[in-house]
């Protein structure tokens, strides 16, 4: 008897009420879609915060509620949460933030319909791998509706359609009463790994590249901006706010061994005196808590001109302050997100020097293969990317031997939490970004309570073990 029919069969003797008639494809344990709602939150930050070559001073929360019903007839409903992250997601040197975001508003819309519509049966990877061309349908649609002066990239549909993805995975696990990534093994998928990615996964499972409980916890990363003072000079008025606001203060106060450094990509004298500058004050404050151990990475966010910028400023940043270079983990996307239209920037002999990943370049398994034959070494997984996406990316960055890292969308509450408990849950993953405390703490109201080591950092470490299930673990 073929295993899927088998595994089916014996369920149908021990796992009533949930029975439903097998078929190829598919598992006892397959769900609908019944319902989705969608709410907003905006807000405004603390401080703004740059990033290639842009200056973001808000956010706005795409909430969505997904109702799903099991074999036997329940409904349960499932949770999910993403900052729109237009600037990032939908950059554009035409178009106004607000005719971006209301794109993106728009497209929610339509994704909400046609999950909502959806008549398939399945798990939640399943649902997304079927409704993600239907998503991109929608977006150029938008794009042709709405006559905007550019289309609606790839990246922006996978960050609209995130929290969707999530709720649908946060409410299978509620529905069988366990931590979703209890959920990825055959008892719960009638697909193996082959069926979504390429033929050499044959046999494997996405639980063979997740833990299914997380990590106790994870050193956090910590962000420092090219507009974040570093000292007291760079401050012109302070916010007072209670809130650290040097770079001194948050490494006391948090207790920070990783430190994530945004560079402009366009200045290499800056962008070198800059590491060289965090490096010094760094080495002092740490000097004073007796830490003699510390991590970089450093973003440039796509704004390096080619990989000769990236070499030379490695090289001289060696020459300068060999200790700042020797505590590079990593190099995030240095060059242009469109690496089809980029292709002479290969990271080769980048790559031997250290690891540089893709983040914006990361919409797909097309996407993840090109840049491995450019010489990217890495990959930044990320949730507003969507669930499935990150765990199948997972997998190939793990099968692949890549270095994988997890980062965050400046994510607050649900969203962060989302986050978190993706990189506590891929192995490899070293450390967690949680930028919202920095920069948006408002829209993390309500939570420190509820998870205290998460969104009050003093130890230097996000405490992902209390982020467990049943779902994602955000909201019971």
């Amino acid at each position: 008897m073929p295993r899927t029919t088998r595994r089916c069969f014996l369920k149908s003797l021990s796992a009533a009420p949930f029975m439903i008639a097998c078929r190829p494809g598919a598992s006892s344990r397959d769900i609908r879609v019944r319902s989705v709602r969608t709410e907003y939150e905006d807000y405004q930050y603390r401080t703004p915060i740059k990033f290639g070559g842009n200056v973001l001073d808000r956010a706005t929360i795409l909430n969505v509620r997904c109702t799903i019903q099991g074999p036997g007839g329940q409904t349960v409903e499932g949770f999910g949460s993403m900052p729109m992250g237009n600037i990032w997601a939908f950059p554009s040197k035409v178009m106004d933030y607000d005719t971006t975001l209301g794109a993106m508003r728009e497209l929610a819309e339509r994704i909400r319909k046609i999950t909502q519509d959806y008549d398939g049966s399945g798990h939640p990877v399943d649902i997304n791998v079927a409704l993600e061309p239907e998503y991109l349908k929608a977006a150029a649609a938008v794009s042709r509706d709405l006559k905007l002066a550019e289309p609606m990239p790839k990246l922006a549909t996978l960050v609209t359609a995130s929290p969707f993805d999530a709720a649908i995975h946060d409410a299978y696990g509620k529905l069988y009463g366990v931590s979703s990534y209890y959920t990825y093994g055959p008892d719960y998928m009638a697909h193996d790994l082959a069926h979504y990615l390429t033929p050499e996964f044959a046999g494997e499972y996405l639980e063979q590249y997740v833990l299914r409980d997380p990590k106790d916890k994870m050193p956090l990363y910590h962000l420092v901006g090219a507009l974040d003072p570093i000292t007291e000079e760079d401050i012109k008025e302070r916010i007072n706010d209670g809130l650290p606001e040097t770079l001194p203060e948050w490494i006391n106060y948090s207790g920070l061994t990783h430190l994530k450094i945004k560079l402009n990509g366009d200045d290499l004298d800056w962008d070198v005196n800059r590491v060289v500058r965090i490096d010094k004050v760094t080495a002092e404050t740490q000097a004073k808590r007796g830490v003699d151990t510390w991590y970089y990475s450093t973003d440039f966010n796509e704004k390096c001109p080619n990989v000769d910028y990236l070499i030379e400023f490695l090289r001289r940043l060696k020459e300068q302050r060999p200790e700042a270079f020797e505590r590079i983990q990593y190099i995030e996307q240095p060059t242009k997100r469109d690496l089809k239209a980029d292709r002479e920037n290969v990271m080769h002999e980048a790559s031997k020097i250290k690891p540089v990943v893709i983040d914006e370049s990361l919409t797909g398994l097309d996407m993840l293969q090109l840049a491995r034959d450019m010489g990217y070494t890495g990959a930044a997984l990320k949730a507003c990317k969507g669930q499935t996406q990150a765990l199948l990316m997972g997998a190939a960055g793990q099968k692949y031997k890549m270095f994988l890292c997890v980062q965050d969308l400046t994510c607050p509450g649900a969203s962060l939490i989302h986050s978190a408990g993706l990189a506590a849950h891929i192995p490899g993953v070293a450390a967690i970004e949680a930028n919202a405390r920095q920069y948006v703490p408002a829209a993390n109201k309500g939570w420190e309570e509820r998870f205290p080591g998460v969104f009050d950092v003093r130890d230097g470490y996000v405490h992902t073990g209390q982020i467990r299930g049943p779902g994602l673990g955000a909201v019971p």
